[in-house]
């Protein structure tokens, strides 16, 4: 089910991509007034073609930046874990330590 939101979610964010670059588009050639038709549909889509590009590339830029925090935090996450385990284990020998060598 997670892997058909995150399709829903990737083609959503996808088509919300090509209406802004084709806006984006449309507002870069409005002061082109003596581009004809042909030439004008040409350029915007070139324009669009380019966003989307960009696009991408952020995205996958993104994804990979957020993989090697994902990594660097695990890691860290790990060595605390194992800190305050060995630190739980030294500090409960401790107590026996002291319990067994209390006067009674």
């Amino acid at each position: 089910m997670s892997e058909f939101l995150n399709d829903i979610e990737g083609h959503l964010l996808l088509v919300s991509t090509r209406e802004e670059g084709r806006t984006a588009a449309q507002r870069f050639t409005t002061p082109l007034y003596w581009l004809t038709d042909a030439q004008r549909a040409e350029v915007e889509g070139r324009f669009e073609a380019e966003y989307l590009a960009l696009a991408r590339a952020s995205w996958q830029h993104t994804a990979m930046r957020a993989g090697r925090l994902r990594d660097e935090y695990e890691a860290r996450y790990r060595n605390l874990r194992r800190r305050l385990l060995a630190c739980l284990l030294l500090g409960g020998a401790a107590a026996v330590g002291v319990l067994v060598r209390w006067p009674a």
